[in-house]
């Protein structure tokens, strides 16, 4: 057996067969691999708390995978805002407004399980349409009341597997006003957007008219850093902003009207699709886009044989191009091309769950 991580053929044969024994996997050298990593640290002598480190992400990520497990064809939004919010201001009301319009049209809400605004959205979309992610902190022992299912409820040690688990299973986000937190969930997400460290997803800013916090905050990103060159100018069309929650909900449900996904396959970038595109379409997308595409611009495809056999992704339609991995900025443009124009009103039909 030739393997670029390892531990020598016959222990590798040895954890590879203990794999097999466990279980059908449709990855098993990937799990050979995680059980190698445990191994070697043996091999490096790594300490008793880089070991607890270790030990308790892997746990905490594969809990939470198994978590959502049954829940992967629902579409989510994850909701941040302040745990000081109390429930009399506007922004409380509103958050739990926005949360109600997103559970009744399909999706499902996750909070970090606090009190303020994300008790506000966990009471908005209600029990069965509600996760918390909790994290371990003398000033918040317990969840809100509002999330109390175990099996929708999961307490983490460490910021850094809780904010993973809040963007991999999310397709959207909206904050809210907030302190420290917020802003580091804020620029962390647009930090891994903009490198496309992640999936393309709506980011709203939501606050009650005329507060000025999210504008205040826009004020400081586009004279601070995007005029100074600290940002691309376009990645401010990585968020939006908004006081009105259905507004943040219907640009949520239209991001993913006919947009449904992406992957890259080899070098191109694919786009999934519920809708396939017109020749005149592609023409004026490439035409549009030629600065983040290769001269062949933006083609009809098929999907990859592991699409087709997915019963989430079966029935799409795929378009894909050369894209050159740096404008993601561009992308999201892109995106809300091939999306055409936000409707005025809300569109009878998509509920947004169908992944």
């Amino acid at each position: 057996m030739s393997l670029n991580y390892s531990l020598g053929e016959e222990i590798d044969d040895m954890v590879l067969d203990l794999v097999q024994r466990i279980g059908p996997t449709s990855s098993p050298n990937l799990i050979r691999e995680i059980a190698t990593t445990a191994f070697k640290l043996v091999e490096d002598g790594a300490t008793r708390g880089e070991l607890k480190i270790m030990n308790s992400a892997m746990k905490e990520l594969r809990h939470a995978f198994r978590l959502f497990a049954p829940y992967r064809s629902h579409r989510k939004v994850s909701i941040f805002g302040s745990a000081r919010t109390a429930p009399e201001n506007a922004e409380y009301g509103i958050a739990e407004a926005l949360a109600g319009l997103l559970a009744r049209s399909g999706f499902m809400v996750i909070t970090g399980a606090g009190p303020g605004i994300m008790e506000a959205a966990n009471r908005g979309a209600g029990e069965e349409s509600s996760f918390g992610l909790a994290i371990r902190l003398p000033i918040e022992p317990e969840p809100n009341s509002y999330i109390r299912r175990a099996d929708r409820l999961i307490n983490f040690k460490y910021f850094f597997t809780r904010k993973l688990v809040f963007i991999k299973e999310s397709d959207a986000v909206v904050l809210f006003p907030g302190g420290f937190g917020t802003m580091d969930e804020l620029f962390e997400l647009l930090t891994l957007l903009q490198t496309g460290k992640c999936d393309p997803r709506p980011v709203i800013l939501v606050d009650p008219p005329g507060v000025g916090y999210w504008e205040s905050w826009l004020v400081f990103t586009r004279g601070r850093l995007a005029e100074r060159g600290y940002i691309d100018p376009d990645d401010l069309a990585l968020l939006s902003s908004t006081s009105d929650p259905e507004t943040a909900v219907r640009e949520i449900d239209h991001f993913y009207s006919r947009y449904h996904s992406s992957r890259f396959v080899g070098e191109r970038l694919l786009l999934r699709l519920r809708r396939p595109p017109e020749e005149r379409e592609l023409k004026q997308w490439s035409a549009e886009f030629r600065d983040m595409v290769a001269e062949d611009g933006i083609a009809l495809c098929e999907l990859p044989n592991e699409d087709r056999e997915d019963p989430l992704l079966r029935g799409l339609h795929g378009i894909s191009m050369l894209f050159d991995r740096k404008s993601f900025a561009r992308l999201r443009k892109l995106i809300d091309a091939v999306n055409g124009p936000l409707d005025p009103v809300p569109r009878k039909g998509h509920t947004g769950v169908d992944r």
